[in-house]
């Protein structure tokens, strides 16, 4: 397992890469969990009892400091920063946009009920997909399993685009994917675990090592910023044409396969 789940090693690293960015092509992600706000506050004795002298020195988070890392942009996205990943057959008329956070409860329903659908859906070519990833329950429940997930995903969209959807299905997965409020995501082992259970990523150094130092974790970040200015305040949120594609309540995503197909052959007529 890595390091970076000690608090003082994070402080360490993101100390280093302060003073040694322009030498480093990557940091390491093997000491990892600053403080998101420490505050070192001494007392010095003055000579003669006169006073005290407070002094806080707050440091940046983890990921408050990767926001300035180097951009490493997974294969298969395109964009300025990466951001712009489609899935599907080129020649597909119509593109369905999906919003999910990792650790969304509701995007683990949908995923589980209507992701096999959606997955042929794309194999047959009805429909490409674009997927926007988000990170907001991070700051919702105190914690970093998202961005961390998120940044994973990226590593196994390096891989291949079956890799991806095969990896976002086994996180979204009953087996795996945690209560909300268990921000099991932010640990490397268990994503390497999760992983295992997809061909392309099991036993694969390159995906490990990517997760392990954060190769992605820059671009996940960029990610989440793409979903942040796009409008779109839940998720799961499917979009086509600019339109939102929802269930029989004429709000939400549609939750079962027999709303989602009405739904999205509407959407495909449009």
């Amino acid at each position: 397992m890595s390091k970076r789940n000690s608090q003082a090693s994070k402080m360490a690293a993101r100390e280093r890469l302060r003073q040694e960015r322009e030498r480093e092509a990557r940091r390491t992600k093997v000491k990892r969990q600053v403080v998101v706000a420490c505050s070192v506050v001494g007392v010095l004795a003055i000579a003669g009892g006169i006073g005290y002298t407070v002094v806080q020195n707050n440091k940046p988070g983890y990921w408050e400091a990767a926001k300035d890392d180097k951009l490493v942009k997974p294969a298969h996205t395109t964009g300025a920063k990466g951001t712009t990943v489609v899935i599907g057959k080129s020649d597909a008329a119509k593109t369905l946009e999906m919003y999910e956070d990792p650790r969304c409860p509701i995007c683990a329903s949908f995923e589980q009920t209507v992701g096999s659908t959606v997955d042929k859906d794309v194999a047959d070519g009805k429909y490409k997909i674009r997927y926007i990833g988000a990170t907001f329950i991070d700051n919702n429940a105190q914690g970093e399993g998202s961005k961390n997930a998120l940044s994973a995903m990226g590593a196994a969209l390096n891989v291949s685009t079956d890799a991806f959807l095969e990896y976002k299905t086994a996180l979204y997965s009953a087996k795996y994917h945690p209560e909300e409020s268990d921000d099991k995501f932010k640990d490397d082992a268990y994503l390497i675990k999760v992983a295992d259970t997809v061909d392309a990523l099991k036993g694969n150094k390159e995906f490990r090592k990517a997760v392990e130092d954060g190769t992605y974790d820059r671009w996940a970040l960029d990610m989440s910023e793409t979903f942040d200015k796009s409008g779109v305040s839940a998720t799961p949120t499917l979009k086509m044409d600019g339109k939102a594609v929802v269930g029989s309540d004429g709000k939400t995503a549609p939750m079962t396969v027999a709303e989602y197909r009405t739904a999205i052959d509407k959407a495909l007529k449009g």
